[in-house]
């Protein structure tokens, strides 16, 4: 066997498994679970088991670790809290930031999430990362992400608010894979792919409601700038974008 013959199962940490992943691993008999948790709380909070399997969920919270819904909003999503004997005392002399994120003996993970009938976990993406319109809608980039990452040509992707009018429009910068480009779409201009890309937005629109649709986007082959971890260092990418315009 490839893994060595004594594989039990596979852990997905760090950021989220695609359903379609996990399931396909699971459909070949390799059980595939997904964790979650932080630096602060050593590091693991909740995990799916092999009886409790539900595609994108983070799953239940472990032995002596409470977790909970901070302040629900209409959709029953909001800030996951986390209190256990796996829970940090506090930032390195650094007073401010304990303060910030220990509060009432509960750690504030600074993600979005909610937790079902089941009483099972689900993340929704980083409450500093929601773009909240003025008719109050919140929307979660990451929850956009998944489904333009599933596009086989798509690098990585970022989904954010670009003001307007007082308001915010939600839109998208895409880093195309220059090889699969190469490949399936030989001698493409880019004005081309850029309908190419667009078209299939706009398909991707048609499954979200009005308030979701993505209506701005910037395609690209420059990668984006990303942390040790490889994620998408959003700041500083909204900075890139604001300064060259």
């Amino acid at each position: 066997m490839s893994f060595g013959g004594e594989l039990r199962f596979i852990v997905s940490g760090a950021s989220a498994l695609d359903k379609k992943v996990a399931k396909g691993l699971n459909d070949l008999g390799i059980l595939t679970i997904q964790g979650y948790g932080l630096t602060e709380t050593s590091p693991v909070l909740s995990a799916e088991n092999a009886k409790v399997l539900r595609y994108g969920s983070i799953g239940y919270p472990m032995p002596d670790v409470e977790m909970k819904i901070d302040n629900p909003n209409e959709e029953g999503i909001g800030e996951i809290i986390a209190k256990g004997p796996n829970v940090m005392i506090g930032y390195y002399e650094d007073e401010e930031a304990t303060k910030a994120v220990l509060k009432n003996g509960w750690f504030y993970t600074g993600d979005l999430g909610y937790m079902d009938k089941d009483g099972i976990l689900y993340v929704a993406g980083r409450q500093k990362n929601v773009i909240v319109l003025k008719n109050g809608k919140n929307i979660y980039p990451e929850e956009l992400e998944v489904l333009i990452n599933n596009l086989p040509y798509v690098a990585e992707s970022m989904v954010y608010g670009e003001p307007k009018d007082e308001d915010l429009v939600v839109s998208v910068k895409i880093v195309y894979d220059k090889e699969y480009v190469k490949e399936h779409y030989p001698n493409i201009s880019q004005e081309e792919l850029r309908n190419i890309v667009w078209n299939d937005i706009k398909e991707i629109n048609k499954r979200l409601p009005k308030y979701k649709y993505m209506k701005n986007l910037i395609l690209t082959d420059e990668p984006m700038v990303k942390t040790t971890t490889q994620k998408v260092k959003r700041h500083v990418e909204l900075q890139k974008m604001k300064s060259s315009k």
